[in-house]
């Protein structure tokens, strides 16, 4: 029952990383301004993060669904979506009004702080699946376990 759970967590958690960043993927640019929204890194490096996230979200995604290095994807998918939790805390924290940006989009909101309870409780959500999936062995239909197959071998000693 464990492993089917397992195949949930990866299937809704990687389809919400391929949605999230294919629909950044058209824009770029929106992707860069949802990130330069939050004001917290750097802006030397926020085009890069802005350009480099959605492609990152649909390798994650991707990773999840199929079940390729589903441990590691889920420690990075973990990792995501505690920034993301930590951005948004700060945010409101901060009494900016932005879009979130999580699905496109990104930038100055009216009213965009009565949002942040609610996005931050579906990024927990999220986070707690990928937890999961970093502490599961294994899930049902993955291709780790037809790539990584665990052998067992056995050896027989000879005395001398």
């Amino acid at each position: 029952m464990r492993e089917w759970f397992g195949l949930v967590a990866r299937l809704v958690t990687g389809g919400v990383w391929i949605v999230a960043g294919a629909l950044k993927l058209p824009d770029p640019y929106e992707s860069v301004r949802a990130v330069r929204a939050y004001d917290l890194l750097p802006e030397s490096i926020v085009p890069t993060v802005g350009h480099l996230l959605p492609v990152l979200e649909v390798v994650v995604g991707l990773a999840l669904v199929l079940g390729v290095l589903t441990r590691g994807a889920a420690a990075v998918s973990a990792l995501l979506f505690l920034a993301f939790i930590i951005g948004i805390a700060s945010a409101w924290a901060r009494g900016l009004q932005i879009d979130c940006g999580c699905f496109g989009g990104g930038g100055f909101e009216e009213g965009a702080a009565s949002q942040y309870p609610w996005e931050i409780a579906r990024d927990v959500g999220l986070l707690a699946l990928s937890l999961l999936l970093v502490w599961s062995r294994s899930t049902r239909l993955a291709l780790d376990s037809a790539l990584f197959r665990r052998t067992t071998s056995t050896s027989t000693t000879r005395e001398a």
